[in-house]
């Protein structure tokens, strides 16, 4: 994500979007207001933002009708709806197709403020591969979207230390005298909920490793030659289910 988010509220309620831009601009982020859906899918078109903040009841086009024309111009693009109506059909319509979660009005603005700074905040995947061109090929992939990236080729290194602050864990499970499997076993002593990705380009070999690893709450499995959409999907989703619990919570 960029540090300095583009976010677009979208409010039939004019009071609303310029109350809510004030904040939010005030707190650095970059904010653009659109007063119906239309106007809204018009902006996205033009302009990049990273999140849209729409109320679910305007006129016209209700919020999500607009989030379902968002996702055909941008998949990736994180949808948040706004309402005074918790329980109405639309925004369980919503929440089941796909919208990172919802706010109820009178807004809390502590959990919104949350929610954007981390949005804001930089990534951080780490990879335990003892292949070097292949570790800086994803790091490149990765730090030109915005992620930091750690690596290390040496599984003996102090692994618990690598992956401290590291949102995510790509994990090669063949390495040199050790397997991945038993490094992950290290890890969720001390991280047990880290998400972790397991790579291998010897999947039948590997089987039972990556079985044994699941049973511990691997996140997903991915093989050599790793197709690299699929990846930066799975690493989408494990942000957007970090984004959904906070706020749920």
């Amino acid at each position: 994500m960029n540090p300095k988010l583009r976010i677009l509220i979208v409010d039939d309620d004019r009071r609303m979007t310029h109350t809510l831009s004030d904040i939010l601009t005030l707190q650095g982020y970059t904010v653009s207001e659109a007063w119906s859906g239309p106007e809204a899918l018009e902006k996205v078109k033009a302009e990049f933002f990273d999140c849209v903040l729409t109320d679910v009841r305007m006129p016209g086009m209700n919020g999500v009708e607009l989030h379902k024309e968002l996702q055909k111009l941008r998949p990736d693009l994180l949808v948040v709806l706004m309402t005074a109506y918790a329980s109405e059909n639309l925004l369980q319509q919503g929440l089941a197709q796909g919208v990172v979660g919802m706010l109820e009005k009178p807004l809390d603005f502590n959990i919104l403020l949350d929610f954007f700074a981390m949005l804001s905040k930089t990534h951080t995947v780490a990879i335990v591969d003892d292949d070097p061109a292949f570790c800086q090929t994803i790091a490149d992939i990765l730090e030109m979207r915005g992620y930091r990236v750690v690596v290390t080729t040496d599984p003996h290194e102090n692994i618990d230390q690598m992956v401290d602050n590291a949102q995510v864990l790509l994990l090669d499970m063949k390495l040199n005298s050790i397997n991945g499997l038993d490094i992950m076993k290290k890890v969720r002593q001390n991280y047990p909920t880290l998400p972790v990705l397991l790579i291998t380009g010897y999947r039948d070999e590997m089987a039972t490793l990556i079985q044994g690893a699941e049973a511990i709450h691997a996140y997903a499995s991915l093989y050599k030659p790793l197709a690299i959409p699929e990846f930066l999907k799975t690493l989408a989703n494990i942000e957007i289910e970090k984004y959904k619990r906070l706020l749920h919570s």
